[in-house]
């Protein structure tokens, strides 16, 4: 999109809607259609059912666990020359282990089988097999079989997969809802130039390489490039910068931004 005054009118802004727009709405487009070609195909979403609260509770209550379950471990007690003994503890460590295998792992337990049976296999299913692994080895080394326990290995990686998970979850709400921001600050309808004629047509309707006008005080509807004249356009609401920005002939715009005053 290019955004010029008109020729012969000082009170409008004229726009190229250009390929560079285009190619950045048809991306957009086709990653969405991928999205739901890929959920429509597979049936499986790794994040459906889940919230963030719900992995930052686990992450916490699993974090405490964790702790005992460290300095019970022969292998942090060699590693750090200390020794927490009594009758029973390796019993006790069974217990904790066994709480944050089937508590702080069981978002990736069910998520295993969500992604085997989408036959997507991913994240989910590697985590699932490392905690389990581990679980049955060291139930088996508490039980007689000869070797150290995993049951810290355990716990870390589940502390640690739980973090990530809220982590990534948090940062994909969190674009969501930036996305959602922007969208809010596009234009419903749109001026354009077809067969020499000015109409106003919806925004989804809009088409690569077809010419916008945009009056001042209008909101850019799309990316694009200036095709003639000079404008002045106020990017605040998405850069930051409070100084309306001068906008010549094949200067870019963004979408979202206002034209203001051509001069």
């Amino acid at each position: 999109m290019d955004l010029v005054p008109m020729s012969g009118a000082k009170n409008e802004a004229h726009s190229h809607h250009g390929h560079h727009h285009h190619h950045d709405h048809k991306e957009h487009s086709t990653h969405s259609d991928e999205h739901n070609h890929h959920h429509s195909d597979s049936g499986y979403d790794k994040h459906e059912g889940h919230h963030t609260h719900d992995f930052l509770k686990r992450f916490w209550v699993s974090l405490i666990i964790t702790v005992p379950i460290l300095l019970l471990s022969q292998m942090i007690q060699e590693w750090f020359g200390f020794t927490v003994a009594f009758p029973g503890d390796k019993y006790v460590l069974l217990a904790l282990g066994t709480f944050i295998y089937i508590y702080g792992g069981m978002p990736f337990l069910k998520g295993i089988v969500g992604e085997i049976k989408a036959k997507a296999i991913g994240m989910m299913t590697l985590v699932a097999i490392a905690i389990s692994v581990a679980y049955i080895y060291s139930v088996a080394v508490v039980f007689g079989l000869p070797g150290m326990d995993f049951f810290w290995e355990l716990a870390t990686l589940i502390v640690i997969m739980l973090l990530g998970h809220w982590l990534e979850m948090r940062s994909t709400m969190a674009a969501s809802k930036a996305l959602q921001s922007l969208v809010a600050l596009l234009p419903n309808d749109v001026t354009v130039e077809r067969n020499g004629e000015t109409i106003k047509i919806k925004l989804e309707n809009l088409k690569n390489g077809e010419t916008i006008i945009i009056k001042p005080g209008e909101k850019i509807p799309a990316d694009g490039t200036i095709v003639d004249g000079v404008s002045y356009v106020n990017e605040s609401m998405l850069t930051g910068e409070s100084v309306p920005v001068k906008k010549e002939k094949d200067g870019k715009v963004i979408a979202g931004s206002i034209n203001g005053e051509v001069r």
